[in-house]
């Protein structure tokens, strides 16, 4: 049996009506009050089971905080319906990139591991210290997450890796090394190394140390509340509702 999230009261005429798959969930609850901020509408919410067709046929735009495992579903509704989707959705494997990337043909897509305004720009600082430091300057990545996080590294550290990797022109699947457990000898030079820590509560704190000769530059981020991924999935579908077929990223919703 299909599923909705609570509907907000009638909007005013113009405003951008946006659909959450993966309404019952935590990120799904903390969107409904984002949407109702902006003075964007609710246009309902379905969840594991439920046919996304519905729902992608009756929204602007979509946002999708669900599962890894349901992309393909959600991919062809949303392909289907022509409407635009945000997808949040982390642990993607190679192949739901390659579905994003012929969906892209038809709709508008903005896929992302972080949809925080400050990881966006965190990412800018990334690729730009990166391109601008040497091979020499060691670069480690440490996220922390709370206990129930499934995937690992996270999401924003792949995006935040990727940032680096393309600052050395570059990339990630190169020079990525997630565990140094069992490996034997010194640091390979130009390398980017992942730590992931899980306990807790924590939201999310994400820390990118580049380490040179005698000092080290780092660059961190802290989550304190999951509304700040809320408001920028929302003010992302805003924007993206009014784009044509593409893919598009975090840092093109703020003009970078």
């Amino acid at each position: 049996m299909q599923t909705h999230a609570p509907q907000l009261a009638p909007p005013p005429s113009g405003t951008t009506s946006i659909g959450i798959y993966g309404s019952a969930g935590r990120m799904g609850r903390a969107i409904v009050d984002a949407i109702e901020a902006a003075g964007a509408s609710l246009a309902g919410g379905v969840d594991a089971g439920d046919d996304p067709t519905p729902l992608a046929r009756s929204a602007d735009v979509l946002v999708d905080f669900s599962t890894a495992s349901a992309i393909e579903a959600h991919l062809a509704a949303a392909r289907a319906a022509g409407t635009a989707i945000v997808i949040g959705t982390t642990g993607l494997s190679p192949q739901h990139q390659s579905m994003i990337d012929a969906a892209a043909a038809d709709i508008a897509i903005l896929q992302t591991g972080n949809t925080s305004l400050g990881v966006t720009l965190l990412g800018i600082l990334v690729r730009e210290a990166a391109a601008r430091l040497g091979s020499d300057w060691d670069v480690e990545i440490v996220e922390m997450h709370h206990r129930h996080k499934v995937d690992a590294p996270s999401g924003t550290a792949l995006l935040l890796g990727d940032a680096a990797a393309k600052g050395r022109g570059s990339s990630l699947a190169e020079l990525r090394v997630d565990s140094r457990a069992g490996l034997h000898g010194a640091r390979s030079e130009g390398t980017i190394g992942f730590a992931s820590l899980r306990g807790g509560s924590v939201i999310g704190d994400h820390s990118v140390i580049f380490a040179g000769e005698g000092e080290r530059i780092e660059l961190n981020h802290r989550g304190d509340d999951r509304s700040i991924f809320a408001r920028g999935a929302v003010r992302a579908a805003i924007w993206l509702a009014g784009q044509p077929a593409g893919r598009y990223r975090m840092g093109d919703v703020l003009g970078l």
